[in-house]
């Protein structure tokens, strides 16, 4: 199973979410921390994808292909 990070980003934005919004909610210093992840230029966390899938309101297994 791989991570759909493209999955992850419509996903934030259907759901009206910013990425300082995220960023936030994970306890990120800034936007670009989150973005990073978002884009694959650093690995999300199991944890971090955890919190991602609640404040989205979606199961984990959805982001993955």
């Amino acid at each position: 199973m791989k991570l759909n990070l493209d999955r992850l980003a419509k996903t934030r934005k259907r759901r009206k979410k910013t990425q300082d919004e995220m960023a936030t909610a994970l306890g990120f210093q800034s936007r670009s921390a989150y973005s990073k992840r978002e884009n694959g230029v650093v690995s999300l966390g199991a944890d971090e994808l955890a919190i991602i899938a609640e404040l989205l309101d979606y199961d984990i297994t959805y982001f993955f292909d």
